[in-house]
């Protein structure tokens, strides 16, 4: 083992024979081994994403067409979007009732689809579908709030770095629930949607006493080991994308998915190894003598006295930030702060800047939620098997992390280093989703592989810039209130681009192919189109509608580019040395 020296503490060093249990007592009360957990859970969390793996099922034995169908992938976005329930119940109970009630909420709904679509109950009216896979997917909501908040507060240095890698897990779940379904169930779409009801449930009883908010500690080296984190999850990510090319080009016995998912499994539980190195060097340092840091108790109180001393000798400053507390927020609507501090619910949402973010992720998510939950349909359109069609949406889930990892990690580095507005960033990925949706509206053989990668990346990039640039803007006092009323753009764009165009024009489609034919709407269960033309028109509309989100956003980019010009992290800075 390579020695690793901390100050005075050498990781070689290891742990005697008595400390064993002690240390492992340690290390599954600890921040570490939570942190683990919380990957876990969000490698089950993205159920959502692998709708256009089993769509094609519940379309088929409901006798849905594909405008009802599409009234239940909204539904879908819409629960998995809603996430002030979840925000609500977090604030009076603790984690663990969070994480329990998220997976009975995910067993409950995904599970009455399951018994809808094999027959084990009567045929549900489309509504009560509806509820079912809103309740399925709204689960998510509480997986994120009980793990991904949880982390936020365990390890505050880190968590840009941390965030990333928790939404790329989720961004990753569709292709892992993907192979596991493979091996465990072979290609049987029904027991997909039962796979998904049962293992992430599983997953959050598992670890719902472990993950807890704990005491903050200051770690050596945390970047790096978040770095190491990340490292881990690139490699599965690369694994995952290789064996689904694979798959497609070889067909795999039982025991070839068998091996395949066994090799998944162990690299995503391989950051265990990591939270286990970081474990055993806090036991070394905890035996080391502690020096108490006399320093900080010396210069905390300047600041306090500083301040005393301001506010005695300026008693109007005071009797004006008094008369600022007691106006109502209703009143100060149109006084808003500078760009980066703090603004209040109403000032935010009332802003240009939130109305033109609010418009671009109208265009840009709603379109890329409707081409995810149509890609099986798509799929199906040009001819191509039920294998391949899973091997779309797998590839739309590992690029959704790879894009979710490089808006986060890529726009941070050109933010810091060449002051590149992070706005700028989301045009670029909305005018890269263009591309995709054109490759879908014009397929040339292969094209779809290259389409689905393109809108998995640009969908997966979309969420993490949102949630940074209304942080950035709005500063953090009501961020979680913010973001998911930004967040509600996407289900609002789904609801409009999928229910209300896509899937109306493809049912379009399908009619005229049965007119040629002699046939009627009642002559057919299941209303299918086949051929290039079923999804042109829908997808040319699409591209049409994201470039003009594109260009919304530029609006953005030439509104805060003094902003991002500025040092936007000098405050933040500023507060962290005066502690």
């Amino acid at each position: 083992m390579v020695e690793e020296a901390v100050g005075s503490i050498s990781i070689r060093r290891g742990i005697k024979g008595n400390e064993l249990l002690p240390f492992t007592v340690q290390f599954l009360r600890g921040r570490w081994f939570a942190l683990f957990a919380s990957f876990l859970i969000m490698a089950g969390a993205g159920a959502t994403y692998l709708f256009g793996t089993y769509s094609k099922v519940i379309k088929a034995t409901l006798g849905y067409d594909q405008t009802t169908l599409n009234l239940l992938g909204f539904s879908k976005d819409l629960g998995a979007n809603v996430g002030v329930l979840s925000g609500l119940v977090a604030e009076v109970t603790p984690t663990w009732f969070v994480l329990l009630l998220g997976a009975a909420l995910n067993f409950g709904g995904y599970f009455m689809i399951w018994l809808a679509v094999t027959g084990k109950i009567p045929k549900p009216k489309v509504w009560q579908m509806c509820l079912y896979i809103g309740i399925g997917a709204n689960s998510q909501n509480f997986a994120n709030t009980g793990a991904l908040v949880t982390s936020v507060k365990n390890f505050p240095e880190s968590r840009g770095s941390m965030l990333g890698l928790l939404k790329g897990y989720t961004g990753l779940s569709g292709a892992v629930m993907t192979q596991i379904y493979l091996a465990v169930y072979g290609n049987d779409s029904k027991s997909l949607i039962l796979l998904i009801g049962w293992l992430p449930a599983a997953i959050s009883v598992i670890f719902v006493y472990t993950i807890r908010t704990m005491k903050s500690v200051r770690h050596p080296n945390e970047i790096r080991v978040f770095h190491h984190f990340l490292f881990t999850s690139i490699v599965l990510a690369v694994f995952l994308m290789a064996i689904t090319l694979t798959e497609k080009l070889v067909t795999f016995s039982n025991a070839e998915y068998a091996g395949a998912t066994t090799v998944v499994c162990f690299l995503v539980f391989a950051p265990i190894f990591i939270s286990i190195r970081e474990e055993l060097l806090v036991w070394n340092i905890k035996k080391q003598p502690i020096n108490p840091p006399t320093e900080i108790t010396v210069e905390k109180p300047k600041p306090e006295v500083v301040e005393l001393k301001k506010d005695a000798s300026d008693p109007g400053s005071s009797k004006q930030d008094d008369e600022k507390a007691e106006k109502s927020c209703f009143l100060t609507i149109f006084d808003r702060p500078e760009r980066g501090e703090d603004y209040t619910i109403l000032q935010a949402l009332t802003s240009i800047d939130m109305l033109v973010l609010f418009l671009a992720t109208f265009c840009g998510l709603g379109s890329s939620l409707t081409a995810v939950d149509n890609l099986g349909q798509i799929g199906e359109s040009l001819g191509y098997p039920n294998k391949t069609v899973t091997s779309f949406v797998s590839l739309v889930s590992i690029w959704n992390y790879f894009g979710r990892v490089f808006s986060g990690f890529v726009s941070e580095s050109l933010i810091v280093k060449y002051k590149f507005p992070r706005p700028l960033m989301m045009t670029m990925v909305l005018l890269l989703a263009c591309i995709g949706y054109l490759l879908v509206a014009f397929p040339v053989p292969g094209s779809l592989y290259v389409a689905s990668i393109i809108i998995g990346f640009s969908f997966g990039a979309q969420l993490p810039l949102l949630f940074a640039i209304i942080s950035e803007l709005f500063g953090l006092k009501y961020y979680s209130t913010l973001f998911n009323c930004g967040q509600l753009a996407s289900p609002l764009g789904s609801y409009i681009f999928n229910v209300k165009l896509t899937g109306m024009l493809y049912d379009r489609e399908a009619l005229k192919d049965l007119a040629k034919k002699g046939l009627t709407r009642s002559s057919v269960k299941e209303l299918t189109c086949i051929g290039t033309h079923c999804y042109r028109l829908p997808f040319i509309v699409l591209a049409s509608v994201t470039f003009f989100g594109a260009l919304s956003s530029l609006i953005l980019v030439v509104r805060t580019r003094k902003f991002y010009k500025s040092d936007i992290y000098k405050k933040f800075r500023e507060n962290a040395e005066s502690l």
